[in-house]
């Protein structure tokens, strides 16, 4: 990925007002705690931040913690009111409770200050990363890791002639990435139980687990595509006849079948790694994942390089990608603001943004996405941006927690457990939300 040099020629780059030609008066005892999850796009962001120091003279620690433990635990610390964090970068369904709770500041006036602008950045980004309440202009991070639900397939198997041969005599249309959930099932029972190169193989590795989020992120990637809604568009909290629709309960239903007929054996409570683990490993076709993964998968001494091509998540009745990604805040606690706001402001020119892509993190920033050479610089890009634009999330309300529960519950009762239908699922799942947005004064 060589963005860097493509943009480097229309992305002006400059350090006024920065701060970058005063190295020498800031202090070597001054340093920053940046807080995240630990993952490959974290290891990125420290090299980018080597830069920052340099430019400063302000040291970047960091504290990355894996993903199974990374709400609980900075959950936990900001409801403390913890000092370890400075900087944080937190999931989008977390900008309701902290901006209500105190735990972020808020950014407006210091945007206005340093001329960042909020039309800079994927409007996506700005709405699930950024704002609270939703739709307004009141800023409490900046979108720092543009992110969404993709696809990644072994193209080597598809590219086959003899498995060409199969799957046409079989489907009587050419084996193709799937397009619809319909073709996704196809496709993955076709190649479920298979053998290639003398090794069984399935179809596709799913999201499936029930502890955090997993089977939420991976199921709603069915609903949208269907038709599912949170909420009355024009009425919030008004969830009867959206949640319980009849489009949502199919899309919940070709999630079932799909796990049900296609998956690997013991895939029954798997999220990020598994399902990089079992399509590195060869056992699927098809699997999954954040478009965060997808360099790793490039790279990769077994399925990278041809090996590997990547498809956005199938429509049915309407385009729809799960969000994933995260903003950067200052946390209000912190004793040095200042410092942080410093890092905000260096964050946020094109320049670092483009470098940001070229080491592997997921720039928002519109002067890299829709620059033209853009869809050139990896063969995930243009994907990216697509999604990006059509990227649905989760509540982001002070109590999304007992939200996500409610819904972890109800899909993994119905997809995995196989209790009920999916329509009596959804209208559990209605039932429980309704009384959770009671109990929180939103109903």
């Amino acid at each position: 990925m060589k963005l860097r040099h493509k943009l480097n020629a229309v992305i002006a780059v400059t350090a006024i007002g920065l701060g970058v030609s005063s190295t020498a008066a800031q202090s070597a005892e001054q340093s920053l705690t940046l807080c995240w999850a630990a993952w490959d796009p974290a290891n990125a962001l420290v090299e980018l931040s080597k830069d920052f120091t340099s430019e400063t003279g302000i040291e970047m620690n960091f504290e990355f913690v894996p993903w199974t433990s990374f709400s609980s635990r900075f959950q936990n610390e900001l409801n403390s009111r913890g000092k370890l964090c400075d900087l944080l970068i937190g999931d989008s369904q977390w900008i309701g409770g902290s901006a209500e709770n105190g735990h972020y500041i808020k950014l407006n006036d210091f945007f206005e200050k340093e001329g960042i602008s909020m039309s800079d950045f994927i409007p996506a980004t700005v709405d699930a990363y950024s704002a609270w309440p939703k739709g307004s202009d009141n800023y409490w991070a900046l979108p720092a890791m543009g992110d969404a639900l993709g696809w990644v397939y072994r193209k080597d198997w598809f590219s086959r002639k003899d498995i060409q041969s199969q799957f046409e005599m079989e489907f009587g249309r050419e084996l193709t990435p799937p397009k619809t959930w319909t073709e996704l099932k196809e496709v993955s029972s076709f190649f479920q139980g298979r053998e290639i190169d003398g090794q069984k193989v399935y179809g596709a590795a799913i999201y499936t687990e029930r502890g955090s989020e997993g089977i939420t992120m991976g199921a709603t990637s069915a609903l949208y595509a269907h038709g599912f809604q949170y909420q009355n568009p024009n009425k919030p909290y008004d969830l009867e006849g959206f949640v319980n629709s009849p489009e949502a309960a199919e899309g919940l239903k070709a999630y079932k079948e799909l796990y049900d007929c296609c998956t690997p054996p013991g895939h029954s409570n798997a999220y990020m790694v598994a399902n990089l683990d079992a399509y590195k490993s060869g056992q699927v076709a098809m699997q999954m994942n954040w478009f965060a993964f997808f360099p790793g998968i490039v790279k990769d001494p077994n399925v990278g390089g041809e090996n590997s091509g990547f498809f956005l998540n199938p429509k049915q009745t309407t385009e729809g990608s799960t969000l994933g990604g995260q903003g950067i805040s200052v946390v209000s606690y912190s004793d040095k603001k200042d410092l942080a706001l410093q890092y905000i402001k260096w964050f946020a020119q094109p320049q670092v943004q483009s470098d940001w892509w070229t080491l592997g993190g997921y720039s928002a920033h519109r002067a890299v996405v829709e620059h033209p050479d853009f869809a050139s610089t990896a063969p995930f890009a243009a994907d990216f941006v697509e999604a990006m634009s059509n990227v649905k999330d989760f509540w982001q309300e002070p109590n999304y927690a007992e939200l996500l529960q409610a819904m972890q519950k109800r899909l993994h009762d119905y997809v995995v457990a196989g209790k009920g239908t999916p329509e009596q699922a959804l209208e559990k799942l209605k039932d429980d939300w309704q009384e959770i947005l009671e109990d929180g004064g939103q109903l």
